[in-house]
């Protein structure tokens, strides 16, 4: 091994030790902190629930551990049609706690009728007669922000369920670069939900120019894929050992806690973890004990990037 490659992997095991020391410290008696969303006045916990964290488990596993992240201090869930019997099961467990929660959710709707029967749908399933944020769910293509913007689109049902007192916020979430930036020059939203990885920035220039827009229009930023890595290789797509991860995960526990203080040392409001339960776990532990990454922290999980293949590009599905 030459010197130069060996220096390289002598500082990444050593952050990763690091890291690993510090997600498996006792556990913490100070709930996850809270940071402001943008302009709204809302304060929601630096890690959030992603709904597919209770998809496809019994009603008893779900109230369970929508019960801790409660009680660890997380405040802020997110959910969407498309998640399987997702909305089924947090409703009824999130329903104690519903009126201290920030509840977020998604329509894959794009004209004003199909949205507004998906936000109908998501209310009753979710038993509560709002949501905080409403987001036009995964706006990749120009064609799709043009057809939601349009006569008949489903901003008419965003604007007018806002006025119904159904959404309090506007927001959405996106997956690529050139229609996120689009979106925020035509509409004042309240929030982008977008990729913000260490592998996405160093490797692909994916999220830099997202976050600067939004932070220049005072929006709320919330993160997405903090603890990803890359694309599983071609004989793993249909048969890997992450059933709710699409994309390959960043190594758990050393790497994912890494790539999630990476995240978190951005000026965004929360990061949103894997719906695979060990990661969420790992992101509430991180959480509670957060602290920004060192220099040679983050140079070693940058080296960890290099050769990466990004789960998303600049210029993919315009």
């Amino acid at each position: 091994m030459e010197r130069r490659d060996f220096l390289k992997q002598s500082a990444l095991t050593a952050a990763a030790a690091a890291s690993a020391r510090f997600s498996a410290a006792a556990t913490p008696t100070t709930s996850i902190a809270r940071r402001p969303l943008g302009k709204t006045g809302e304060h929601l916990s630096m890690v959030g629930f992603g709904g597919i964290v209770v998809m496809n488990e019994d009603a008893g596993h779900s109230n369970n551990i929508v019960a801790e992240a409660v009680d660890r201090g997380v405040n802020y869930f997110d959910v969407a049609p498309s998640y399987g019997d997702a909305q089924e099961r947090l409703g009824p467990a999130l329903a104690p706690y519903r009126k201290n929660c920030f509840l977020a959710c998604k329509t894959e709707g794009r004209t004003k009728d199909a949205s507004r029967k998906q936000l109908e749908e998501s209310l009753r399933l979710l038993k509560t007669d709002h949501v905080d944020l409403y987001q036009f769910h995964a706006l990749t293509k120009m064609t799709e922000l043009d057809e939601v913007m349009g006569p008949g689109g489903a901003m008419e049902t965003m604007e007018a369920a806002k006025k119904e007192g159904k959404i309090r916020y506007i927001g959405f979430s996106v997956h690529s670069a050139e229609t996120a930036l689009a979106a925020m020059d035509r509409y004042n939203f309240d929030t982008v939900l977008f990729p913000v990885n260490f592998v996405l920035f160093s490797q692909a220039n994916f999220g830099p120019q997202i976050l600067k827009r939004a932070q220049e229009k005072g929006m709320g930023i919330l993160a997405l894929k903090a603890m990803a890595k890359t694309v599983w290789p071609a004989d793993q797509k249909k048969n890997h050992p992450e059933p709710k991860c699409w994309y390959q995960p960043a190594a758990f526990p050393d790497e994912a806690s890494l790539g999630l203080r990476w995240t978190l040392g951005h000026p965004v409001t929360a990061a949103l973890p894997p719906g695979e339960e060990r990661y969420f776990r790992l992101a509430m532990d991180v959480a509670q004990n957060y602290r920004p990454l060192e220099q040679h922290e983050e140079h070693a999980l940058l080296a960890r990037a290099t050769g990466a293949e990004p789960i998303f590009h600049l210029g993919n599905d315009v």
